[in-house]
C-alpha cells in the first residue's frame, strides 16, 4: 500500500519530522501485522516553499511541486504532520492543500498528528485543522495526533524553528473526551494516542484499497 507522509515542519530532524516518522512506523507496523506491506514516500513542505510561493503569486506549478502533488495524490492514505503556529497550521500547510484540485483527494483516509511548544492545547483548534483536510474532502481518522513539549516525540529533538516558544506554564489541559469528532486523546500517553491513530488509518486504507 502507497503512504504518503507529508511534513510541514522546519525540516528534520525537527520535531514535526519526528512525530511523522514515529507515526509513520506505527502505521507500518498496523499494516504489516494485517499483512500489508507500505511503500512510503516523504513530503517535506519546507522544500517546496519556493514553489509554494510561485503557485500563490503567479500561478506555476514548479517540478517538484507537481511530484510532490502526484505522490500524495497516488497513496491510500496519508499521515500529515504540521507544528502549530498561533492555533492554525504552518503557512506551507496551508499554501500546499490550497494548491490541490477540488475532489482529487476525495475519500482519502488521513492521520493528523500536530506538534506545538504550548503546554495547552487551544480550545478548538484539532477542529480548525481537520476542517482543512476535509475542505478538500480527505477523511480523517478520529484520533489526532498532538504533541506538546510533554511529550515530545524524542526528548533529544532541536527545537523546530517554525514553532514559536513560550515562557514555561503549568500544564493544566483537560483531556478531550473520546467520541466528539475532535479527539486528540490528551488523557493517554504519546505512544497510545499514535498506536491507536495508526489503527484506525490501517484499517481505513484497508477500506479505501477495496
Amino acid at each position: 500500500m502507497a503512504l504518503a507522509v507529508v511534513s510541514a515542519g522546519a525540516g528534520r530532524p525537527g520535531p514535526t519530522r519526528l512525530l511523522a516518522d514515529r507515526v509513520t512506523e506505527a502505521v507500518c507496523r498496523a499494516l504489516a501485522a494485517g499483512g500489508a506491506r507500505a511503500d512510503v514516500e516523504v513530503v517535506e513542505l519546507h522544500r517546496l516553499a519556493v514553489d509554494l510561493a510561485h503557485h500563490t503569486t503567479h500561478g506555476r506549478v514548479g517540478l517538484d511541486l507537481r511530484e510532490a502533488i502526484a505522490a500524495v495524490v497516488a497513496a491510500d492514505g496519508l499521515v500529515v504532520a504540521t507544528p502549530v503556529v498561533a492555533a492554525s497550521p504552518s503557512e506551507v500547510f496551508e499554501a500546499f492543500f490550497a494548491v490541490l484540485g477540488d475532489g482529487v483527494l476525495s475519500g482519502m483516509p488521513v492521520l493528523l498528528a500536530l506538534s506545538s511548544s504550548s503546554r495547552r492545547q487551544p480550545s478548538g483548534l484539532v477542529r480548525v485543522v481537520r476542517r482543512r483536510l476535509t475542505d478538500v474532502h480527505t477523511c480523517p481518522v478520529p484520533t489526532t495526533v498532538f504533541a506538546g513539549p510533554a511529550d515530545p516525540a524524542d526528548p533529544a529533538a532541536p527545537v523546530d524553528p517554525s514553532v514559536p516558544t513560550e515562557p514555561s506554564e503549568p500544564s493544566d489541559r483537560q483531556p478531550t473526551a473520546p467520541g466528539d469528532g475532535d479527539e486528540s486523546g490528551d488523557g493517554d500517553g504519546l505512544h497510545a494516542r499514535i498506536d491507536r491513530a495508526a489503527c484506525e488509518l490501517a484499517a481505513a486504507m484497508r477500506a479505501h484499497r477495496r
